[in-house]
C-alpha cells in the first residue's frame, strides 16, 4: 500500500482499490451469493415466490442422482444417474485433454526456452497468438468444417488413400477433445516457459558432461524445476475444460454430452434457474475437490502453482 502511495499519489491508489473492490464485489462475490442462495430454493412460479413454498433446501442439488441409465466400466454395466454419468465423462475427459495438452506442450515449451534463439522467439510467440486473435466460437467452427463428413479431412484422407470411405469424426467425444486442446494448449505451454527459462542452463549441461542420457535429464533435472509451471497449467486446463460450454456444444454429439450443457439446459431450456445454479456449484465444487486430491498425489503446493 506504502509502495503504491509513493509511486502513484493518493488519487490514483484509491482509484486502483476502488476498481479492485468493484470488480471483486459487484461482478464476482454478489452475482454468486445471489446463485449460491437460488440453488437451494425451489423453481416456482412468480405469484408462489415468497410464498409457503418458497423454502430452503436440497431438492435442486438431489435432482443430479434423478432418472438412472445403463453405464458401463471396464465391461461391467450398472445403473447410474444420467446427470452423474455426464459429470464423471466430463471430469475424466477434461483430465485426458489435460494430459494431450502436456504432452504438446513441454517439447514446445523447452524448445522456446533453451533452443531457439532469442532472435527468432519474437516471431514465434507472435505465430503462436494468432489463433488467440480469433474468437473461440470461430475456432470451434473451423474445427467442425475440418471434421465434417464431407470436410477437408475425409477429402485428403481419400485422395491420398487412406481410407475408402469418408469417416464421421463428429461422433462421441474425439471431436471436443480435438477442440479443447486446441483452444487450451498454450495455457499450459506459456506456463512451462516460464518455469524451465528460469533454470540455469549450465545444470542441463552439467548433467549432459556427467554422461546422462537426454531422457534423465528431462527426468531429474528439467521437470522438477519445472513442476509450478507444469501444476499450474494443469489446473488452468483442466478447469477450463470442464466449465467450456461453446466447444462440446459445437463440435459435440448427442452421445457427448458435457456437464456445462445440462447446466445450460436447465438455466435456458428449462427456465429453471435454481437448479440450474446448484448444478453449476456442483461442478465447481466437485471439480476443486478432484484438483485438491491430484495435486495431493503428485505433492504439488498451491504455492507451487502461485509462483
Amino acid at each position: 500500500m506504502r509502495d503504491l502511495l509513493r509511486r502513484y499519489g493518493a488519487g490514483l491508489t484509491a482509484g486502483f482499490i476502488g476498481l479492485t473492490v468493484f470488480w471483486l464485489l459487484i461482478l464476482v462475490i454478489l452475482p454468486n451469493l445471489t446463485l449460491f442462495e437460488s440453488s437451494f430454493r425451489p423453481y416456482l412460479p412468480v405469484v408462489d415466490i415468497g410464498g409457503p413454498k418458497d423454502v430452503y433446501s436440497l431438492g435442486n442439488y438431489m435432482k443430479v442422482f434423478g432418472a438412472p441409465v445403463d453405464a458401463s466400466f471396464f465391461g461391467i454395466t450398472f445403473q447410474l444417474p444420467v446427470h452423474i454419468k455426464i459429470f464423471f465423462g466430463t471430469v475424466y475427459y477434461s483430465a485426458l485433454v489435460t494430459v494431450i495438452t502436456f504432452l504438446l506442450a513441454y517439447p514446445l515449451a523447452y524448445y522456446l526456452a533453451k533452443i531457439v534463439s532469442p532472435k527468432s522467439l519474437p516471431t514465434l510467440f507472435l505465430l503462436l497468438f494468432v489463433p488467440l486473435w480469433v474468437s473461440e466460437i470461430l475456432r470451434s467452427f473451423a474445427w467442425f468444417i475440418i471434421l465434417a463428413f464431407k470436410g477437408p479431412l475425409n477429402a485428403l484422407l481419400l485422395n491420398i488413400g487412406i481410407i475408402d470411405q469418408p469417416i464421421r469424426f463428429i461422433a462421441g467425444y474425439t471431436p471436443v477433445i480435438v477442440g479443447l486442446v486446441y483452444t487450451y494448449v498454450l495455457f499450459m505451454v506459456f506456463p512451462i516457459y516460464n518455469a524451465i527459462q528460469s533454470l540455469d542452463t549450465n545444470q542441463i549441461e552439467a548433467a549432459e558432461d556427467l554422461g546422462s542420457p537426454w531422457w534423465r535429464t528431462h527426468w531429474r533435472v528439467i521437470l522438477p524445476h519445472a513442476k509450478p509451471g507444469i501444476a499450474s497449467g494443469s489446473v488452468m486446463v483442466f478447469m477450463l475444460s470442464a466449465g467450456s460450454l461453446l466447444v462440446p456444444t459445437l463440435l459435440g454429439s448427442t452421445s457427448a454430452q458435457w456437464f456445462t450443457q445440462t447446466i445450460q439446459q436447465w438455466m435456458l431450456e428449462a427456465l429453471d434457474w435454481n437448479t440450474g445454479a446448484a448444478y453449476a456449484f456442483l461442478l465447481l465444487i466437485l471439480c476443486t475437490v478432484f484438483v485438491s486430491l491430484v495435486m495431493r498425489v503428485f505433492r504439488v503446493r498451491l504455492s507451487d502453482i502461485a509462483k
